[in-house]
């Protein structure tokens, strides 16, 4: 139970504001807010942004942090589906963008991906991080406002998703985003979290 942390930190204040902005959104806001480039999309990628910088300028665990700063890539160009949505729009047509099998070369995106994924994953095993991330999940302080609203980013993400319901989909989303860099901003920026993670590993040296 000492684990778990209650604090609302102000970082959490995003996904709040968000989960707030949800039946608003849903009600009143064109659906076009919610298409490929647009505010809440942009916005998805400033997160992944800054995400991404706290990682690479995460004050421990250096490698492990890193793995994550490629996992915010990944996730970055998922979002822009490899570039096909900001680069090759379908004139005239609203929310419409060309298959990569109309693209020159377009054939060679997805592999290209998937080799970078399959890159990032050896990065992983080879970096040992994931000793790392054992090591967070058996005694990491946690940060609980931020997990719950983690968890809501992708129940009713998946939720919009399947009900193609795009207000839902991309606000729960947003959630997600946010949840996930509140959580490694304060795992690599905290002190707290830090120092909690830092003292069980001296502990199990000890022993």
């Amino acid at each position: 139970m000492s684990r778990l942390d209650f604090k609302f930190h102000l970082i959490t204040i995003f996904s709040v504001i968000f989960l707030l902005l949800i039946y608003p959104a849903m009600k009143y806001a064109p659906v076009s807010v919610f298409y490929e480039n647009s505010y809440v999309e942009n916005f998805q990628l400033i997160v992944l942004l800054v995400t991404f910088i706290f990682c690479v300028r995460a004050k421990t665990d250096k490698n492990f942090f890193n793995s994550l700063a490629l996992v915010c890539i990944i996730l970055f160009l998922r979002e822009v589906n490899c570039g096909r949505t900001i680069f090759f729009p379908v004139n005239g047509v609203e929310n419409a963008f060309w298959a990569w099998k109309d693209i020159p070369y377009g054939f060679l995106a997805e592999p290209i991906y998937g080799v970078f994924m399959g890159i990032s994953a050896l990065y992983f095993i080879f970096s040992k991080s994931y000793l790392v991330l054992w090591n967070y999940f058996l005694h990491a302080k946690l940060s609980v406002y931020n997990w719950i609203f983690l968890f809501i980013g992708i129940i009713f993400g998946t939720m919009g998703e399947k009900l193609g319901n795009f207000a839902l989909e991309e606000m729960t989303e947003t959630i997600f985003y946010l949840s996930f860099m509140a959580l490694i901003y304060l795992q690599s920026r905290n002190e707290k979290y830090i120092e909690t993670t830092k003292r069980y590993i001296k502990n199990e040296n000890q022993l």
